[in-house]
């Protein structure tokens, strides 16, 4: 007769932990959206998105940049063409600072402004380390206003085009939204 009881005990446990975790999540929403963030350093014909704002003094010697502060105001869209026919969905707003002294890997913090589209005036945040050239970069999403009030969760970069001589990057990003 214990045994019976505390297995019966066990599993009102299991129940009850499973009611909550499901009452929790009840009223919660999970998004995934793709958009590709287009850095324009180069100016030509779509005007600089990118400026740098601050320098170390072995900035301009380093390999990486290291220490560098740069300032954007990047265009995102629904697909990897920034000169297409589609409305622009947004803008990524922030700094990304060159962070890696060793390698090209950049602090991140921006905004990812929502302009048009089912998500217009609404904003993603996202925040983390960025080490350009690995396939695969993620960083976290740590909050948001609007439609993303309270947001959390995880985006996902992967280089779409990156011009080497011009610094002009397309890059690809996923983002995984808790809200």
């Amino acid at each position: 007769m214990a045994r019976s009881s505390s297995s019966f005990a066990a599993l009102a446990a299991v129940v009850a932990l499973l009611a909550a975790t499901a009452a929790s999540a009840a009223g919660e929403k999970e998004t995934h959206l793709r958009v590709f963030w287009h850095d324009v350093v180069s100016g030509g014909p779509n005007v600089s998105t990118v400026v740098q704002v601050a320098g170390g003094p072995s900035s301009n010697a380093s390999a990486t940049g290291f220490g560098s502060v740069v300032v954007i105001d990047d265009p995102l869209t629904e697909g990897p063409d920034l000169n297409s026919s589609t409305t622009p969905l947004g803008r990524a707003q922030g700094t990304y600072i060159a962070a890696g002294k060793d390698e090209v890997a950049m602090l991140m913090n921006m905004n990812f402004v929502f302009q048009a589209g089912t998500y217009n005036g609404s904003t993603v945040a996202i925040m983390g380390r960025n080490p350009v050239f690995d396939a695969v970069r993620e960083m976290a999403v740590v909050g948001g206003t609007g439609v993303f009030r309270m947001a959390r969760g995880y985006a996902q970069a992967r280089t779409h085009t990156l011009d080497l001589n011009t610094g002009d990057a397309t890059v690809d990003y996923n983002l995984y939204i808790n809200h």
